[in-house]
């Protein structure tokens, strides 16, 4: 891959690390149609997709298939990026906001787009590949600019454990302040009211949209940009065709639990195995119904990896994006052999039309 630094014209105060690879010359037009988009969580900078990266490009390569361009890059205040220069005092814990992260993106693509793949940006397929936060950003992306006319469509999503964007995190556990908790719930057997607090304010610590990170991420509002994990539907571009391929994939519910129990959180696993899991499986499933074509859909565990699962299985990541960048680029070439058909028919309907002038336009001998 490049590794270059890119500055947007509507913040040009402010550098983007970005790395990039593009297919050779002489690559089919499918791939150079194609533009896979990698989205970083909060605390995964664009590095950690590499390992990944890595073996997805020689596994194409061993398999003679050409590798579409590819794009990562660190969100400002993030990684190698410097801050973002909109964010008002660098000391002030909440900067810029989701929908102003998924216009840089906008802009990033165009620049990509035209001055790198030298082409029209109405002319390259997306397809996002998203963990953590970066599905939820994938999501607002389509939600704002996959129904104009100024990208040609997203293809494909992938999700590799989705944060759950409409929870505070906190509320997953019950509180033991509400006056009818004792009416309402029944705490599972191992499980005290000393757990299910001590699990509160863990993650009100570290999780809710309210606790700073160091890119100045103001989170506060995702949970009314997008309430529900099935809303707002991934529609096609109104210009392109069918509905995207979607792949959803979920942590293993074992080995998450392990970490939490075991990493810097220290929340028992029985009590993540309680709360968490269970509304992280239904949210991913609720995800599912984000296309509505069901053969474009699959829903998978990634047995073996935590939350970070392109850190914890790089080759098992590069498998499955490399399957999805088969379907996508047959969907592209198929497109384009139908749009080849409909430009030869159109010139094929302007010429019946001009012998039509012609002959009433002539005079008889």
């Amino acid at each position: 891959m490049q590794h270059h630094t890119i500055r947007l014209a509507h913040k040009p105060g402010a550098a983007l690390a970005v790395s990039t690879y593009f297919p050779p010359e002489g690559a089919p037009s499918a791939a150079k149609s194609l533009l896979v988009v990698f989205l970083n969580g909060l605390v995964m900078p664009r590095v950690e997709w590499f390992p990944t990266i890595s073996r997805l490009v020689a596994t194409q390569k061993a398999a003679k298939f050409d590798t579409p361009a590819l794009l990562c890059y660190d969100r400002y205040g993030q990684g190698d990026s410097e801050h973002d220069p909109g964010d008002r005092q660098q000391d002030e814990p909440y900067g810029h906001t989701a929908l102003q992260v998924v216009e840089d993106l906008h802009q990033l693509i165009k620049i990509i787009t035209v001055e790198h793949m030298k082409k029209d940006p109405k002319r390259v397929a997306l397809m996002f590949v998203g963990n953590s936060i970066g599905c939820a950003l994938a999501r607002l992306y389509a939600q704002d600019y996959g129904h104009t006319d100024q990208v040609k469509n997203t293809e494909a999503y992938l999700f590799l454990d989705s944060m759950m964007a409409n929870t505070d995190f906190v509320s997953l556990f019950p509180d033991p302040d509400d006056e009818d908790f004792y009416a309402l719930h029944d705490l599972p057997d191992g499980i005290s009211m000393k757990d299910v607090l001590h699990a509160r304010r863990q993650f009100t610590a570290q999780f809710h949209p309210d606790v700073p990170n160091p890119e100045h991420f103001d989170r506060r509002n995702l949970p009314k940009l997008l309430p529900d994990a099935d809303q707002p539907l991934l529609r096609p571009n109104p210009t392109a065709g069918e509905e995207p391929y979607l792949v959803v994939i979920g942590h293993d519910p074992a080995v998450f639990s392990k970490k939490c129990e075991e990493g810097s959180l220290n929340v028992p696993a029985r009590v993540i195995d309680a709360f968490v899991n269970p509304a992280w499986r239904e949210y991913n499933e609720g995800l599912t119904r984000l296309v509505i074509m069901d053969y474009k859909v699959e829903y998978k565990i990634a047995h073996g990896a935590g939350h970070f699962i392109q850190k914890d299985s790089p080759e098992w990541v590069a498998k499955e994006i490399d399957q999805l960048i088969f379907k996508t680029t047959q969907t592209i070439h198929e497109q384009s052999h139908h749009e080849q058909i409909d430009d030869n028919e159109t010139e094929d309907e302007r010429g019946d039309e001009d012998d039509l002038v012609l002959s009433v336009g002539s005079k008889s001998p």
